[in-house]
């Protein structure tokens, strides 16, 4: 039998080591945990963000009816409310604060400000009024302050989803719900309003490969194919795959995925069934791409082509089209980071240039005191427990930096000093946990469950004030 590692002995240290967290979703939260988790170096971390309120993604991106999902939020204030952690919310990175006004404050940042913005499909009509990013639409359903209520009014009977993943499903699925399967949930009161009134009777998701090679995850899909609500039709032609053929022969049939198998069999499952003509419909289309938006000064359809895998396993057109109408195109093909004032950024994988969670420079040279963690480290691949060993790794580079760093900043000053220096109002996580219980006695107030979001950012203010 092996013995115990021994504990780790903490290092007598005149100062702790401070570290600035600019993001306080799960990227930023995990390596805060971390970064208190361990013994050996005493530390101080501020996580920053831009709102007021904590959680980024887990927040601001899963979906109101993903429950257990959000339960990760749970966890992640626990990290918030471990003594030697602080939340400055309000402040932006770049705006309020910058790189220099760090280096007066912290011995080392962590950027863990994750992929904010949408990729683009690059198709003719893709500006058109009416198409438009599934992150604005997920912002919007999920209560971000930022999204204005009359950016949706879902008054199109048909919508097209474009793509393939978690986040093209919960669309759909979102879409395909009525008013009263939402209730439950924390969606803020007016975005519910606007559900109920929703005249959306046909969701198009669209998958530019097979159904093997599709993103999603099978609890996504089961979440799906249960609606009670909708039908949810699969071509049965475009499942008809011989599960014991999976893993050899023809290109989209090589290098699949357990969990792939798994989608497959659950949609060969379904694909047996008959529609029950039920309210709404979710039609799912495999091996289809759009090719251009259709319309003049508004969306009216897609014009879509059929796909298939070369022998070299790259996806091309086949030249068949068909117009789908749609008063509606919400685009979910990834997402991508945004360069952040003083960084270096890598424009084609939109992240930041790192190694071993160090930021690199232009010349391949380890930006001193700058490190990187969650998606604009890796790109927006993963799942939220990712994050975790993501961060655990970049954690590990920055320790073992500590000695250098120290070195490098020995007269730090308190971050209010410089907030004051500049005038820059901030909130704290007393202010966040004003809004918690605002968001929970909203709940009580309307009959709706544990919580119900606060919607647009005077809500926010009147709350703060």
């Amino acid at each position: 039998m092996t013995s115990p590692e021994p504990e780790q002995q903490p290092i007598e240290e005149a100062e702790p080591l401070r570290v600035a967290v600019i993001g306080s979703g799960p990227a930023g939260v995990y390596a805060a945990d971390a970064l208190t988790r361990q013994r050996r170096v005493p530390v101080r971390v501020d996580v920053m963000d831009r709102l007021p309120t904590p959680y980024g993604l887990v927040r601001y991106g899963v979906a109101p009816d993903h429950i257990k999902i959000k339960g990760v939020a749970r966890a992640l204030r626990r990290v918030l409310e471990h003594p030697d952690v602080r939340f400055v919310g309000g402040i932006e990175f770049g705006t309020d604060l910058t790189r220099a006004d760090l280096a007066r404050t912290h011995h080392g940042v962590v950027y863990a400000t994750g992929a904010s913005v949408d990729r683009r499909m690059g198709v003719p009509g893709e500006d058109l009024p009416g198409s438009v990013a599934a992150t604005d639409f997920v912002n919007w359903y999920c209560g971000h302050p930022d999204a204005e209520l009359e950016r949706f009014v879902l008054d199109a009977e048909e919508v097209v989803v474009v793509g393939a993943g978690n986040v093209a499903l919960d669309v759909a699925r979102i879409l395909a719900k009525t008013a009263d399967e939402l209730r439950h949930t924390d969606i803020p009161q007016p975005v519910l309003e606007v559900l109920a009134a929703s005249r959306v009777r046909t969701a198009h998701l669209l998958s530019r490969r097979g159904p093997l090679q599709a993103k999603f995850t099978a609890p996504e899909l089961r979440d799906l194919l249960a609606l009670p609500g909708a039908d949810v039709v699969v071509r049965a032609d475009q499942v008809d795959i011989d599960p014991t053929a999976v893993g050899t022969g023809a290109p989209e049939l090589r290098e699949v995925s357990r969990a792939a198998r798994t989608n497959l069999r659950l949609l060969r499952e379904h694909a047996r069934r008959r529609p029950e003509g039920r309210p709404r419909t979710v039609r799912l289309h495999f091996w289809t791409r759009p090719q251009e938006v259709l319309g003049a000064d508004h969306v009216t359809g897609v014009r879509v082509e059929e796909t298939r895998l070369d022998a070299d396993g790259r996806l091309a057109g086949t030249g068949r089209t068909t117009d789908l109408p749609a008063g509606m195109v919400l685009r979910s093909v990834g997402y991508a980071g945004v360069p952040l004032s003083g960084v270096p950024f890598d424009p084609e994988g939109r992240t930041v240039p790192q190694e071993g969670g160090r930021v690199l420079d232009a010349d391949g040279r380890v930006v001193r005191g700058d490190y990187v963690a969650g998606w604009i480290k890796r790109g927006a691949t993963g799942v939220i427990g990712t994050n975790k060993s993501d961060a655990a790794g970049t954690v590990r580079s920055l320790l073992e930096d500590a000695g250098t760093l120290r070195g490098a900043a020995p007269d730090l000053v308190p971050l209010e000093t410089v907030l004051d220096e500049r005038g820059i109002a901030h909130s704290d996580y007393e202010d966040w946990l004003r809004i918690d219980t605002a968001e929970a006695e909203q709940a009580v107030e309307l009959d709706r469950g544990e919580r119900v979001k606060l919607h647009g950012w005077e809500a926010y203010r009147r709350v703060l004030r």
